[in-house]
């Protein structure tokens, strides 16, 4: 092996020096400092058609056959995101539930983007595997969830409930559905509950794990919109009484549309007496539960067998960042873990 000395280095045009790496980073930082800074006395969006932002762009350009300096790139794609972005971080914004990125985090992902961390194995990220780890303990410390749950984060909330949908599918299935997938004669025949409130996200996943949007029973609301538990328990009856499985109930922990919560502690009860999965869908206010003020029926979520959740709603961490916890400590690795040469690593 040749000595450090002896090595050389590479050039490639992508790559900066360090010198001109601290100069364009410094000068990013103090855009966006300024920005911070500046943000209340800024309209919350600029009032930029379709066609204006594609003409910045030059949209219908062909793909440059040349790049173009590094700070001369940065300084344009600063401009055009400071002054044609609609700001979530406005005082004055309240179109979405989208949070502003806490400035740490904003730093924060600066330093995981230098580092780059391969999360796929712990000897290919051994701290930010444990940074992980213990981030996933605190969130579910946090709402009153076992600490030791499974978990992981993921990008989203979407990508969470999708994860929790899987993994109730797989552990609810009385044969092994990894290997036959629904082409067992009871595949069929499995039925997930949720209210008419409920996002989209579950559409979604039935579609995709290929179970079908008929599988879903859409339940009927109160006057609060919360799901109506004594027709949930109807249907499920009919279900049973026709031969069908019925594996999964989703409550909501905060509806999108007016922040609607289940009644998070009947459903828990109706999952038990059927044998059901109860998953709660708390990407939108799950981290409500540890306050005084969030009513207590949306607590029970610390007894659901999954949950989605959003760090990058009521934390701020910058987009996107969700959160899957299940209660079975060993939940994930039965259902997504295989074993290829490549991923045998050891823990040391």
């Amino acid at each position: 092996m040749p000595n450090d000395n002896s090595m050389q280095k590479r050039n490639a045009p992508i790559d900066i020096s360090a010198e001109d790496f601290r100069k364009l980073g410094h000068k990013l930082i103090d855009q966006m400092a300024e920005l911070h800074d500046s943000i209340s006395s800024q309209p919350v969006t600029a009032n930029t058609s379709v066609v204006d932002i594609q003409k910045l762009l030059k949209a219908n350009a062909p793909l440059p056959e040349k790049g173009c300096d590094a700070e001369k790139l940065l300084d344009h794609a600063a401009d055009l995101l400071i002054n044609h972005s609609l700001f979530n971080g406005h005082p004055r914004f309240w179109g979405y539930i989208t949070s502003s990125a806490a400035p740490i985090g904003i730093l924060g992902d600066l330093l995981a983007s230098a580092i780059n961390p391969n999360v796929g194995g712990w000897k290919l990220s051994p701290v930010a595997s444990e940074i992980e780890a213990q981030t996933i303990r605190w969130i579910a410390e946090l709402i009153g969830f076992p600490i030791e749950s499974s978990g992981i984060l993921v990008s989203g909330g979407n990508m969470a409930n999708f994860l929790c949908f899987l993994v109730a599918r797989t552990l609810k299935a009385n044969w092994d559905v990894r290997e036959k997938g629904l082409r067992d004669k009871e595949g069929s025949d499995f039925i997930v509950y949720a209210s008419s409130e409920t996002h989209t996200w579950v559409q979604k996943a039935a579609d995709m794990f290929g179970m079908g949007t008929d599988s879903i029973r859409w339940i009927a609301t109160d006057k609060n919109q919360r799901i109506d538990v004594q027709k949930l328990r109807t249907r499920v009856d009919e279900d049973v009484a026709a031969g069908r499985k019925p594996f999964m109930v989703v409550g909501t922990g905060g509806s999108v549309s007016v922040g609607a919560v289940d009644p998070l502690p009947e459903l828990r009860k109706l999952c038990r007496e059927y044998d059901l999965w109860f998953h709660v869908d708390g990407a939108y206010g799950g981290f409500a539960a540890v306050s005084d003020l969030s009513p207590d029926y949306l607590r029970g979520l610390k007894d659901a067998d999954s949950i989605a959740i959003d760090p990058h709603k009521w934390l701020y961490a910058p987009l996107e960042a969700g959160c899957v916890l299940i209660r079975d400590p060993e939940g994930l690795r039965k259902v997504f873990a295989y074993h290829p040469p490549y991923y045998h690593f050891d823990k040391t």
